[in-house]
């Protein structure tokens, strides 16, 4: 069964911010979304693009602005060939079977279509459509793809499971879990986590995984960053619950503040350059004193478009992992725009965290 969106009205259009929290809050509820679509509010093509994707069995959900809302349920009253009847001051199709402020949920056929009327700044009616199948994630850590493949296709065929893989960094998995007729999640989660000792993780959101272990264990988390710009800080802090293990983090793009808030050596800066191990090695130390916190993540690099060189190319980047016993610095080369470079840096100072304290993450 499809899983499919629509925008439906000019202003969701214009309103990225507004867009993305949507999104959020629908795949909160959907374990996926096959397509997304854009329909300003005097698009004829509507019409048939609602008639062409309920041809098929499919999960819809078409979000509407308050000029949009009565447009849609008429057109899909055409299309089902049912009439609008007015409930709850709302002009919706007859057949809606449940409505709550202002969303309803409509069946036809083997599909079901979820219109929910969006206001800005307003808190996103209550998405409907419920998943029936039953869906997991794992994530696993420091194992190829082709190998992760091998090891456990066989393993979700004795649970009746189907896996799809997607690399989100090089030793990053993400793996998604469908239940078939007759599947197991638990067991096949609990035999992965058995077959790949400190490799698995069964969480969702790995930043909520992250600060929900070191609540429990009463630590706490520090970053330095430098081309990845405070994002390794949002990465957390836009989870619930952050501040129990975050305190701050400091963004030092030039070598005045690297040298005065994290007390990186001058001559380091001078000898190796911003971008370089030993530099971001002393800012992860920085980070960690100026913090008293547990662990400590350091970020220096090119993220581009402009500022690289031969020795240092666009995508270069070094990431340092600290814990109050161990620290482990490396260099990467990302590719992609600029955005990416940061979010793939990201990744991968997160991966370098979990994998610095293998004994709390992995158990």
């Amino acid at each position: 069964m499809k899983r499919d969106v629509i925008f439906v009205g000019n202003r969701l259009i214009l309103n990225e911010a507004y867009e993305r929290y949507i999104l959020r809050s629908i795949k909160n509820r959907l374990a996926s979304i096959d397509s997304i679509n854009y329909f300003e509010e005097s698009d004829k093509g509507l019409f048939l693009h609602l008639e062409g994707l309920l041809k098929h069995e499919s999960k819809l959900i078409i979000v509407t602005t308050k000029n949009t809302f009565t447009i849609v349920g008429k057109l899909l009253s055409t299309v089902t060939a049912d009439n609008q009847v007015l409930k709850e001051q709302m002009l919706i199709p007859s057949r809606a079977s449940i409505l709550e402020n202002g969303s309803y949920l409509l069946t036809h056929n083997t599909s079901e279509i979820n219109v929910v009327l969006a206001n800005e700044g307003k808190v996103l009616p209550p998405i409907l459509i419920d998943e029936e199948s039953r869906y997991a994630t794992i994530h696993l850590f420091n194992e190829e793809l082709l190998s992760a493949q091998t090891l456990l296709e066989p393993l979700a065929q004795n649970f009746d499971v189907r896996l799809e893989f997607s690399e989100l960094i090089e030793g990053w998995l993400k793996i998604r879990i469908q239940t078939r007729k007759h599947g197991n999640l638990s067991q096949f989660i609990a035999s992965a986590r058995g077959l790949m000792h400190h490799k698995v993780i069964a969480a969702t959101n790995i930043a909520a995984f992250i600060i929900e272990k070191l609540s429990h264990h009463h630590k706490k988390l520090s970053f330095a960053e430098s081309c990845s710009g405070g994002s390794l800080a949002h990465f957390f802090t836009s989870q619930s619950g952050a501040s129990n293990i975050f305190d701050g983090s400091l963004i030092t793009y030039s070598n005045t503040l690297k040298a005065n808030w994290l007390a990186v050596d001058e001559a380091a800066l001078e000898q190796h350059g911003a971008v370089s191990a030993e530099v971001v090695l002393e800012m992860s130390e920085g980070a960690m004193n100026v913090s008293f916190a547990d662990y400590a993540l350091s970020i220096s690099g090119i993220a581009g478009p402009t500022g690289g060189s031969e020795a240092k190319p666009v995508g270069t980047v070094y990431i340092s992992a600290r814990s109050k016993t161990s620290v482990h610095t490396e260099r990467f080369y990302f590719e992609g725009d600029r955005n990416y470079i940061q979010e793939q840096s990201v990744l991968m100072a997160v991966k370098m965290l979990l994998n610095i304290d293998k004994e709390l993450f992995f158990t």
